[in-house]
């Protein structure tokens, strides 16, 4: 199955542009929907006490640098308004809040949208609003989201609206290199070159333990690495060429190159917890961590890795470098919302040019991507900006859906989880892990 590319010059690209200090293009001014002159009817139907209570669902509030930032400014924007966050945790995200929306008691009036199987969960559930009519109503132009919301429709209806878009990148502290005498990450590595040079840099003497690679245990932190080449995706229903990428983490855990997995699992360690120890040299994650970071280290949080920097994903031979998976974050309303018009205004806001800038104010990749926003992210205090290989790493080639959108999308993730966290604590070897993968994924997608 041949996967298709993200159509449209994403963050990283629009990141470069800037730095390379190339002019703005025609429309960078131009928001995500006018919505100058319209009063919002939520607002008219304030309570008595003048007040109207937006309810977000989101997580992590006290690491993510961002959420606050929006509240204000669409506060000042509506002063009968107020926004009230509601934590619904990380780690079962999605299921607590398909959860709750299917419950009685649920009065979200905007939910955060984590990723594809949770959206279609949600969709499949028929718990989200079609925002067709909004979107039509407020002149929304969904050409900014460079063929996002084209991706993410379904049945020819738009139940999400992206305010956020990451991509996968490399993490390293560059004191553990220098401490070890080695050049640090560059952006064109392959596969055996980046173990090669995590297991450069492993430090085995107990109590002084440096790990040269970290993987979260998340699936994706693992099997993303098999669909760089853009001929496979994680919906194939044939997972064999996941089988090198198993094998080479498996090899490093069991070489002392990384993290356990069972033990992180167990002690859920987060993995902005295991950076800031400062004994992880190379950490695969989205660039959704470093607003995180830049925010932990200005504040004197994180002191063990403030010498950081970014590199491109790592690439299988063959394979063009800055090929890298893409993940969306988005907004939607419930059908039950209590405030749907005001949800709708918030969503607006946040999605469109106004949040972009805030966002990219954080160090934060918004799903909006401009000339403006751009100068924004390069801009940012606290990002490497000195460093050619953190800001050309934001300079990408092939950008993947994590996910691709299918009605079974929410079953087959399920089945991916299973069976890594079978491998990865060694509960059945690699070749049959792949092999149950194979036939639970394609009974699904025959159904």
């Amino acid at each position: 199955m041949k996967k298709r590319k993200l159509s449209f010059l994403l963050a990283g690209a629009m990141v470069v542009t800037a730095l390379a200090g190339c002019g703005g293009a025609k429309g960078d001014t131009a928001t995500a929907g006018d919505t100058k002159g319209e009063t919002s009817k939520a607002v008219s139907e304030a309570t008595e006490d003048g007040k109207t209570t937006l309810k977000w669902s989101v997580w992590d509030i006290n690491l993510t640098t961002y959420y606050q930032p929006l509240i204000d400014a669409f506060e000042e924007k509506h002063p009968d308004v107020t926004v009230e966050m509601v934590d619904l945790g990380s780690t079962d995200y999605q299921t607590v809040l398909a959860t709750e929306l299917t419950g009685n008691g649920s009065d979200f009036d905007v939910v955060t949208i984590k990723d594809v199987p949770g959206y279609m969960t949600l969709v499949n559930k028929g718990v989200l609003e079609p925002l067709d009519n909004y979107i039509q109503s407020s002149k929304i132009d969904l050409s900014l989201y460079k063929g996002l919301a084209d991706q993410i429709t379904v049945d020819e209806k738009l139940y999400e609206l992206p305010f956020r878009n990451d991509f996968w990148v490399l993490f390293y502290n560059k004191d553990i290199f220098d401490q070890a005498g080695v050049a640090y990450p560059t952006n064109d590595m392959t596969f055996d070159e980046y173990d090669a040079l995590a297991r450069s840099v492993t430090v085995e003497t107990p109590g002084e333990e440096v790990y040269g690679a970290h993987y979260h245990t998340w699936r994706s932190a693992v099997q993303l690495f098999g669909v760089l080449d853009g001929e496979h995706t994680i919906l194939d229903g044939t997972y064999e060429f996941l089988k090198p990428y198993y094998e080479m983490v498996l090899k490093e855990q069991e070489d002392g190159v990384c993290q356990d997995y069972a033990t992180l699992k167990t002690s859920s360690l987060h993995y902005s917890g295991a950076f800031a120890q400062g004994n992880i040299a190379m950490m695969n994650m989205g660039t959704w961590f470093i607003s995180t970071l830049m925010d932990k280290i200005r504040t004197g949080e994180y002191t063990d890795c403030t010498n950081w920097g970014i590199a491109k994903y790592p690439h299988a031979e063959g394979v063009e470098p800055g090929s890298t998976l893409a993940t969306i974050t988005a907004l939607g309303i419930p059908v039950n919302a209590p405030n749907k018009d005001l949800a709708w205004e918030f969503i607006n806001f946040v999605s469109g040019q106004e949040g972009a800038n805030i966002l990219a104010s954080t160090g934060t990749i918004p799903a909006v991507m401009n000339q403006t926003v751009a100068n924004l992210v390069s801009g940012t205090d606290g990002y490497p900006k000195d460093d050619k290989t953190s800001v050309e790493a934001l300079n990408t080639s092939n950008l993947y859906l994590e996910m691709p959108v299918n009605v079974k999308s929410s079953e087959i993730e399920i089945v991916l989880n299973e069976d890594h966290d079978a491998i990865m604590t060694g509960s059945v070897s690699v070749d049959d892990g792949i092999a149950q993968m194979n036939e639970k994924i394609s009974a699904i997608l025959a159904q």
